[in-house]
């Protein structure tokens, strides 16, 4: 029931052959729903354009006030390849591709700190010498 109750509709729909992908603004009707999740709508969006699941990237949906219509953006690559290429590191996190930087915020500031006590090119090196 709940499956049958969502409607996708795209408009401003544009294929970017510069960057290898479609780009589109996804209207997304889901009456008695809170809301719809971007892997159902990827999955969605996957069998109505003819394209790889992996390969679709949904981003800033948001809610109209009194819900039952969001709206966000879709990008559809024609290979992952190209995806990870264009899409930022963020969003290739986001979809389970990218890796994410283990480094936390107190080892960043003390390399900036380290650094701070140096000039030129030791700069860099200060800023290395705490890894190890």
């Amino acid at each position: 029931m709940a499956d049958n109750a969502v409607t996708i509709r795209t408009r401003k729909f544009l294929t970017n052959r510069l960057l290898n992908r479609k780009q589109m603004i996804v209207d997304v009707l889901h009456p008695g729903r809170p809301n719809v999740s971007h892997k159902e709508l990827g999955e969605r969006l996957s069998k109505l354009y003819k394209s790889s699941e992996d390969c679709v990237f949904t981003f800033g949906f948001r809610t109209a006030f009194g819900g039952g219509k969001s709206t966000g953006f879709a990008l559809i690559y024609d290979s992952l390849e190209e995806a990870k290429k264009v899409e930022p590191k963020y969003r290739l996190i986001r979809h389970g591709i990218g890796a994410k930087g283990i480094i936390s915020s107190k080892q960043r500031k003390e390399r900036k700190n380290r650094a701070k006590k140096f000039r030129g090119t030791k700069k860099a090196k200060a800023a290395t010498a705490g890894k190890k």
